[in-house]
């Protein structure tokens, strides 16, 4: 399997961490493979229908400028 190298913001890494001591998950690697893959499979369902490529606004971190929100 290939290995991915990522950087997350912390309070992703924190909500990782939780889940495998709330022990939802056996381990962290576990963790983000399940994680991303149900990620993957909503943005397919529910993401572009087309072939090109997803359009961002450029606020899209909205407002905030060292974290993500959902």
């Amino acid at each position: 399997m290939p290995q991915v190298e990522i950087n997350i913001p912390e309070h992703l890494e924190m909500q990782v961490t939780q889940l495998v001591e709330q022990g939802e998950f056996l381990n962290r690697e576990d963790a983000i493979e399940d994680l991303l893959s149900t990620g993957l499979k909503a943005y397919k369902t529910s993401g572009p229908l087309d072939d090109e490529a997803p359009e961002f606004e450029d606020d899209g971190m909205m407002g905030h400028e060292d974290e993500y929100v959902f």
